[in-house]
């Protein structure tokens, strides 16, 4: 498949599409073999936009939730007994986001979010990258995710990410 311009041992890479997030579809993210890995299925709820990320199997791994009526945009991700929340940053110049982690630790997401060439930091490590330059495709970006790290909740986040600054503006 020609995912990355080199391929580590030490990461884990995923396909994911564009315009994941319409609310009612479901997309398959890929591995770097074009297995169907994990299924983003968007729920339309009465007040709010749900997605759930689903093993190959249907088994539910992540719940990524619009929070409605908060100061500023917020997504909540329920994943694996621990939540998470998504939150756009309120200043710079660079498209940044701080992901929440009660009792672990923050995430730093920066980058040109909108053209999908971004990282995700924690301490300061890079512990994910997210970048279209990996794929011909107009519609096609990839996730590279070190080993190790929380994979389902890393995902999720790059789905919260995207729903945030695609949805909102």
């Amino acid at each position: 498949m020609g995912l990355l311009r080199h391929h580590d041992d030490d990461k884990v890479h995923f396909r994911m599409q564009e315009k994941l997030l319409a609310v009612g579809d479901d997309y398959w993210i890929e591995d770097d073999r074009g297995n169907r890995a994990y299924k983003v299925n968007g729920k339309a709820a009465r007040f709010r936009d749900t997605w759930v990320l689903e093993d190959p199997n249907g088994r539910e791994v992540a719940e990524i939730k619009e929070k409605k009526l908060s100061v500023r945009d917020t997504i909540v991700i329920h994943c694996g007994g621990r939540d998470a929340e998504v939150k756009k940053a309120m200043l710079g110049i660079r498209d940044r986001f701080h992901v929440e982690i009660p009792g672990g630790d923050d995430l730093k997401v920066h980058g040109n979010i909108v053209d999908h060439e971004y990282e995700i930091e924690r301490d300061g490590h890079k512990i994910a990258e997210i970048s279209k330059r990996w794929f011909h495709a107009r519609d096609t970006y990839g996730v590279e995710i070190e080993q190790g790290s929380d994979i389902p909740l890393l995902l999720a986040v790059t789905v919260a990410v995207d729903a945030l600054a695609h949805d909102h503006g």
